[in-house]
């Protein structure tokens, strides 16, 4: 205990507490060592095929075929991504996906988001059974839908068009459930405020609610892009037309082998790692914001 004078009035200043350190038994060391390696262990093979990839798709093809999984090319060699960009249509489908999922992405966030709220808030007839629709909607395999889309899409005349590759991909039953759970946790007293401000029912949605659903609403534009970036069995069946290719499309004509000889990898690999960039790009920048937005609801 330290004892300070300031004028006449002794203050008595506490000591600091005594810092604790933590002693481990060597059972528990070894037990800590065991599972840091387990777990290093585990991102090797999950990141190795990554790593792998990337380095082949600097390689020539006579040196991916030789020797498929060094990480380190003995010659250094741009030649996939001249030929992938100079030579192919990967710049026309990468425009085309971009486009697709732009408009999927803005589209399913305001469809999805509306359809939540209306389940979530306004009371209206069969509202039970139009959510254990969404609900079970989520249950069926998409595989099983794609016949009777591509019979919907050619019956009402947008099969091969912009149009079919969008539309229907602009609602997703996980998204409303997201967002109607999401809304049913906002407390009703601040909607009711609002409303006897004047404020009507779209302008409380769009105004006073959808700001305060900023964590489901990132979760809904990860997940809209990457599914529709990703998307290939839709497109599949949507559209024919060679200017109509996306990326999916493009690489998956890629590693069958439809536009060349050989085993082509690095062309095949450069393609799949130029794919990877936005979906990682688009991740990495939401989740900051998902992190400060959680840290902002904490300090609240």
């Amino acid at each position: 205990m330290t004892v300070t004078a300031a004028g006449d009035t002794a203050v008595v200043a506490p000591e600091a507490p005594p810092k604790r350190t933590r002693t481990w038994s060597p059972r528990a060391r070894w037990g800590q060592i065991l599972l840091y390696a387990i777990l290093i262990a585990l991102a090797i093979i999950y990141i190795y095929p990554f790593l792998v990839q990337v380095a082949t798709s600097f390689k020539t093809d006579a040196e991916a075929t030789a020797d498929p999984i060094s990480l380190i090319p003995s010659v250094f060699s741009l030649a996939a991504y001249e030929r992938l960009f100079t030579r192919s249509d990967f710049p026309l489908w990468a425009l085309n996906s971009a486009i697709v999922t732009i408009c999927v992405t803005l589209g399913r966030v305001f469809f999805v988001s509306l359809a939540g709220y209306a389940l979530a808030r306004l009371k209206f007839r069969g509202r039970g059974v139009i959510f254990a629709l969404v609900v079970a909607v989520m249950a069926v395999p998409g595989v099983v839908l794609l016949i009777p889309k591509f019979l919907v899409l050619n019956q009402i005349g947008i099969y091969d068009s912009y149009m079919g590759m969008i539309l229907p991909l602009l609602v997703d039953a996980a998204g409303v459930f997201i967002m109607k759970n999401f809304f049913e946790s906002i407390p009703v007293a601040i909607e009711e405020q609002a409303r006897i401000d004047g404020a009507g029912t779209f302008r409380v949605f769009w105004s006073i609610v959808l700001p305060m659903a900023r964590p489901a609403l990132i979760t809904i534009v990860i997940l809209s892009f990457q599914g529709s970036w990703n998307e290939l069995s839709h497109f599949i069946v949507s559209t024919q037309s060679p200017e109509l290719t996306t990326l999916t499309k493009g690489v998956a004509a890629l590693a069958s082998g439809q536009l060349g000889q050989g085993n082509q990898y690095p062309l095949k690999l450069a393609a799949a790692a130029i794919m990877t960039i936005p979906v990682a790009v688009m991740f990495f920048i939401f989740q900051k914001k998902i992190m400060s937005t959680a840290e902002g609801a904490l300090k609240g």
